[in-house]
């Protein structure tokens, strides 16, 4: 949503957040911060456990001794005043707090309301359709990008068909069916959303027709 030019913005407190940064795969994007982040990088780690919040930071310290100075935020996100307090101290706010259709929705709404960058790694249709009728106008307005599906079960798939039709020829009607294999095995937090998902039927068809009606028709 929004690949427009974000407006000026003021200055954050910090350049990146990672909320749920002591789940599963919250911890491991918080180690590959903690080892790759750029120099002068102002990240935060947040989610709503103090405790297991410094537990991890400790371990990050292992990785860079600077990490022991990382700020920690406490934040609920079904608390809607401290996400919009999240949003609005940070440029980038990185979520991995699913299933995103129940903890998902005042994240990505203080973000468009705040101007803030906004990533996660769902994988629910519904969420991100519902989203894109509900916050992409206000988003436009106020320069935030909201980016979601970065998770493995999107990333590989799509860098996989952007490679695969670079080496096609141009000009020409292209179809790319895409397989992948891993022997990895699913997070909790996957598994949760995966059965959200698949018990709201209805609800996933309903959201996806309500995007059609509120995308732009391309004139071709």
């Amino acid at each position: 949503m929004n690949a427009g030019v974000p407006q000026d913005r003021p200055e954050r407190a910090y350049d990146v957040v990672l909320f749920g940064a002591t789940g599963f795969v919250g911890a491991l994007t918080a180690e590959y911060l903690a080892a790759h982040a750029p120099a002068g990088c102002r990240w935060a780690l947040a989610g709503r456990d103090l405790a297991k919040l410094e537990r991890l930071r400790e371990r990050l310290a292992a990785i860079d001794p600077a990490c022991a100075a990382l700020p920690l935020l406490r934040a609920d996100a079904q608390d809607a005043a401290a996400v919009r307090e999240l949003a609005a101290s940070t440029r980038v706010l990185a979520t991995t707090v699913g299933p995103y259709v129940w903890y998902g929705a005042a994240l990505v709404a203080a973000c468009a309301e705040a101007g803030t960058d906004y990533v996660d790694l769902t994988g629910e249709p519904e969420f991100v359709d519902r989203m894109y009728v509900e916050h992409d106008a206000r988003a436009r307005e106020s320069g935030a990008r909201l980016v979601h599906a970065c998770g493995f079960d999107s990333i590989p798939a799509d860098l996989g068909a952007y490679f695969t039709v670079g080496q096609l020829p141009e000009g020409v009607p292209l179809a790319v069916d895409g397989f992948m294999r891993s022997n990895a095995f699913f997070s909790g937090g996957t598994l949760a959303s995966a059965l959200t998902a698949l018990g709201r039927g209805p609800q996933t068809l309903a959201a996806a027709r309500a995007r059609r009606l509120h995308e732009p028709r391309l004139l071709g």
